[in-house]
């Protein structure tokens, strides 16, 4: 219930009124599970838009994946991080211990769950690309068979960048890319197809210069 009033009565819109976010190729956003969303990285409000794209139907199967030191760090922030955005929530401590920080991931998938991914890692300058992590390529190794849909934000570094609290009215665009079903077997190769896949939604886009 939680997730659908914070969708309707915040996510929608932000997104509608200050973000007039676009979206291209809308009907290649996975509707059912398990499916695994990856994403640029360049503002907080990049769950947010992301999270927009689905219908509210299969909202409660939507999991972004986020730092638990960062969004459980207050009781307030981690009531509204779990209640109202579903966040799944990734133990980076637990990953130093030598715990299995794939294990939630994993189980989410096998429930059937889309889960919404940041391969950069953390966030980067506005409108500033940055090297994928290799942690995508353990998961997608441990369940080959779940598609990856690659999704490119545009603007929304300039509407929320690192550091700000206030996001600026800004249009935005959102570039969906195919399901990607065949990727290498080698960590190397896979991130290098994967930045591929991004990149070639970026080169058939023309974005227009910033001001």
């Amino acid at each position: 219930m939680w997730r659908l009033v914070f969708h309707w009565l915040f996510v929608k819109p932000v997104m509608l009124l200050i973000v007039g976010l676009n979206v291209r190729n809308p009907q290649r956003i996975p509707t059912q599970g398990p499916a695994i969303v990856v994403a640029n990285h360049n503002s907080h409000a990049d769950t947010v838009a992301l999270t927009s794209l689905f219908p509210s139907r299969v909202l409660r199967k939507v999991r972004p994946v986020a730092a638990a030191d960062y969004f459980l760090r207050t009781p307030a922030l981690s009531w509204v991080s779990r209640n109202c955005m579903g966040i799944l929530p990734l133990d980076r401590d637990g990953i130093r211990c030598g715990a299995d920080p794939l294990r939630d991931c994993v189980a989410a998938l096998d429930r059937g769950e889309i889960l919404i991914l940041f391969p950069e890692g953390s966030r980067g300058e506005a409108e500033q690309r940055q090297r994928f992590k290799k942690g995508i390529f353990h998961l997608a190794r441990r369940r080959p068979e779940v598609p990856i849909v690659p999704i490119y934000l545009h603007g929304l570094g300039k509407v929320l960048p690192k550091g700000a609290f206030v996001p600026v009215p800004l249009f935005c665009d959102a570039f969906v890319g195919e399901a990607i079903t065949e990727r290498p077997d080698d960590a190397g190769e896979f991130v290098e197809s994967l930045e591929a896949a991004m990149t070639a939604l970026v080169e058939g886009t023309r974005f227009p210069e910033w001001a």
